[in-house]
């Protein structure tokens, strides 16, 4: 299979995602946006993943690409691939699926827990999430979840954590992949959001157990082995 990357920064890539498709000998095709020559065409690959970035998904005067972006990833999902978005790539999943994209109430930033939804029971995808799993954060923006969708998961601050579409498309708020060196680079780079908040780590405190990286890989791991196929 096919499976192409869309990466909007440098210090946010596939994590754990990279090894995955190595080690079950999937095809990756990766495209830049910050470094972009052209973006892809539908035909060219069989699955799209969409990663995080700290831009707002209507950023249009600073990141010129976003329009294109949004327009290949709603072909994509016309064309019936399998999507999978992360935290800024799943909202904008959200809005081309004509769903609101907002400021949260708070920012959430660091090691919380996210608890599955009653409507996950909705999805076959229900039967490989947990009940309740600590995952990574680093958003301040939130997705309402479109029509068609079946909301996954919830945090105390921030109702709408993932979603499904029609089993096709996977929208996912929080980061699954990371791993530690991953999450020192976007430390390095994001330090300025650090300011103290409720729902805010300090680097120390996202950085104090290497266990919990290990254990949300895995998790990672699970989702695509059974959503990509």
């Amino acid at each position: 299979m096919r499976i192409q990357f869309l990466q909007h920064v440098p210090f946010e890539g596939l994590g754990s995602i990279q090894p995955w498709i190595e080690k079950s000998e999937h095809i990756l095709l990766s495209t830049q946006l910050y470094d972009i020559d052209r973006l892809p065409e539908v035909n060219e690959f069989d699955a799209l993943i969409i990663m995080g970035g700290p831009m707002g998904i209507y950023d249009y005067e600073a990141y010129p690409w976003l329009a294109a972006e949004k327009k290949l990833i709603a072909e994509s999902i016309q064309s019936g691939k399998k999507i999978l978005g992360i935290c800024l790539g799943a909202q904008l999943i959200a809005d081309v699926l004509g769903a609101k994209v907002s400021n949260n109430e708070y920012r959430e930033i660091g090691w919380y827990p996210v608890k599955k939804t009653t409507e996950s029971e909705q999805s076959a995808i229900n039967s490989i999430l947990p009940q309740k799993v600590e995952v990574f954060h680093w958003h301040g923006d939130v997705f309402d979840i479109p029509a068609g969708s079946v909301r996954l998961f919830n945090s105390a601050a921030c109702e709408n954590q993932a979603f499904i579409y029609k089993e096709q498309v996977l929208a996912l708020q929080f980061h699954m992949e990371m791993m530690y060196k991953n999450c020192e680079e976007i430390i390095e780079n994001g330090s300025d959001d650090l300011l103290p908040d409720r729902f805010v780590q300090s680097a120390d405190e996202m950085l104090a157990n290497q266990d919990r990286f290990q254990r949300t890989n895995k998790l990672m791991n699970t989702i695509l082995d059974y959503f990509i196929k």
